[in-house]
């Protein structure tokens, strides 16, 4: 049985974590809450204001259990709250916290340096 190759992404993570690195532990630490695929396109969705879980699951491609969760996840770090509209027919809004929206500059800053260095981008 041979062993499992490791691939160069894992050592330079294993090998800035063996070092150390601290300059890069808020990087690494804010990516890992809010660097996920579907979180990064949830948050970027609600920078243009308050939506409905439809809405969001129209305008992000994410099946509704996929979407759910990742709203959860959000909400219980402060990222976005959950508004329910009582009247009927019932309805359930979503929006950033002050600090989903101070992911604003955030934002803006990886669309330009993607505008730089991407070719293409499929949105």
């Amino acid at each position: 049985m041979s062993s499992p190759q490791t691939h160069p992404r894992d050592e330079a993570a294993d090998a800035a974590e063996s070092s150390g690195a601290p300059d890069a532990c808020p990087v690494i630490e804010s990516l890992e809450q809010i660097g996920s695929q579907w979180r990064l396109a949830v948050l970027h969705e609600l920078l243009s204001g308050e939506q409905r879980f439809n809405e969001l699951k129209r305008s992000t491609d994410a099946n509704a259990r996929t979407l759910s969760r990742v709203l959860d996840d959000l909400g219980e770090m402060g990222f976005v709250e959950r508004r329910i509209e009582e009247d009927a027919p019932i309805a359930t809004y979503y929006s950033l916290t002050a600090k989903g929206e101070s992911l604003e500059p955030v934002f803006d800053e990886i669309e330009c340096w993607a505008g730089s260095w991407l070719e293409t981008c499929d949105a």
